[in-house]
């Protein structure tokens, strides 16, 4: 691979602590391409930083398609005004998305403390009979 350095699956596997089969997942959606040697995988710097911005699109939420998108933003032309502003509308909606369900995680905790309280009182009255 013109003398870059290359990884293989397993040294990928544990820089990144996924597993290999996560890894050809992500080559079997099309999201990395490693060159084959027979059965042997054989990754690029490429493929690792595509790597690297899938595990980060998984852990802020954003779908595969989604990291798809980001990924092929990633593969065009640097500087683009209009690639940017696309990427910048994928994380506004992404934060718009957990603003919504850190919202309904606070109204799910706040019914919690109000069927606690109720269940609370309940037992303190029911041991005065």
């Amino acid at each position: 691979m013109n003398g870059e350095q290359t990884y293989g699956i397993s040294d990928l596997a544990h820089e990144f602590g996924i597993t290999a089969r996560a890894i050809r997942f992500y080559e079997d959606k099309g999201l990395i391409a490693p060159v084959r040697d027979g059965q042997r995988r054989i990754f690029s710097p490429r493929d690792r930083v595509r790597l690297k911005l899938i595990l980060r699109g998984k852990r802020l939420g954003f779908s595969l398609r989604e990291i798809q998108e980001i990924l092929d933003l990633y593969d065009a032309e640097p500087g683009e005004a209009g690639q940017l502003a696309h990427l910048l509308a994928k994380f506004g909606e992404r934060r718009e998305s957990l603003i919504r369900q850190r919202e309904d995680i606070d109204l799910t905790l706040q019914e919690i403390d109000r069927l606690e309280d109720q269940c609370r009182e309940l037992l303190t009255t029911g041991d005065d009979e």
